[in-house]
């Protein structure tokens, strides 16, 4: 026991540091801009819970709870058809052959390397010319069609993994290829399909760029564009708490998902690294 020590103690310090800018970040939402800006701890002279009330009302004429709606609308329909669509994808590549399948694997892998940036001008113009900017379709219908590359090349990896001889099995029963599927191979990739399905809902929730690009109306603002009005375009004369008050709010849906969804995701990420 002894021995450990070192190592527990190796450990606790990496934890504390680790979750230090959390703890600063739930701190310095009940500080005043003085109290922030001259003191690095992150226990705050007092609690003043009002501080929530108000960023909850945010400043722009609608709540939080407007834009959480805003934000879910879009989160919900795009994490289950990136999914559907990225199990349907890598089923055909990792089970079927078909024509000029290396070159169109080749394709996903190379969308993978490409940054999304490079990709943002093209998208705006198509949007724009087929008329539906300012709406959340161009933020959710690329879901449709496998968009994620990382996300296909996941579960690519995983059907590999399972043996052909349950898909014979499962025709000698009966099943069609959707059946087997959904019925033999599904089940078997459990925990990276939540690993997926986490990850499409944590950056859909943390993506800024593309609901900037796409949405105009502050009606429509997703969270994230809602917390950056909260400070104004000099960045100077606004509630440092409030802002920090937002920001944990806007924190709870992926701790939340994290925690109901921590043994399938961290199951997934610990399969996919021995694979």
């Amino acid at each position: 026991m002894i021995k450990k020590l070192p190592v527990y103690f190796f450990l606790t310090l990496t934890a504390v540091v680790m979750i230090y800018p959390l703890l600063w970040l739930v701190g310095g939402s009940f500080k005043s801009n003085r109290e922030i800006y001259s003191s690095m701890w992150f226990m705050p002279e007092k609690f003043d819970f009002s501080v929530y009330a108000n960023a909850w009302r945010t400043n722009t004429g609608y709540s939080m709870g407007h834009y959480f709606v805003n934000t879910f609308m879009i989160i919900i329909p795009k994490t289950f058809f990136a999914v559907i669509s990225s199990v349907l994808v890598a089923y055909g590549f990792a089970r079927f052959d078909f024509p000029l399948k290396k070159f169109f694997f080749s394709a996903l892998i190379a969308g993978m390397l490409m940054p999304s940036i490079a990709t943002v001008m093209p998208m705006y113009s198509l949007w724009a010319e087929i008329g539906v900017l300012d709406s959340y379709i161009p933020l959710v219908v690329p879901s449709l069609f496998a968009c994620e590359g990382i996300f296909v090349f996941m579960l690519i990896q995983f059907f590999r993994g399972i043996p052909r001889e349950l898909d014979e099995a499962s025709r000698i029963d009966g099943c069609g290829a959707l059946k087997t599927l959904f019925f033999v191979l599904i089940p078997c990739i459990k925990p990276v399909i939540v690993s997926i399905a986490v990850f499409s809902f944590l950056w859909t929730m943390n993506d800024f760029l593309n609901p900037l690009i796409f949405i105009n109306s502050t009606e429509k603002y997703t969270l994230s564009l809602a917390l950056r009005t909260s400070v104004d375009s000099t960045g100077q004369g606004y509630e440092e708490c409030k802002v920090l008050a937002m920001s944990v709010i806007g924190l709870v849906p992926s701790v939340a998902v994290f925690a109901v969804a921590q043994k399938k995701f961290i199951g997934g990420i610990v399969i996919g690294g021995l694979r």
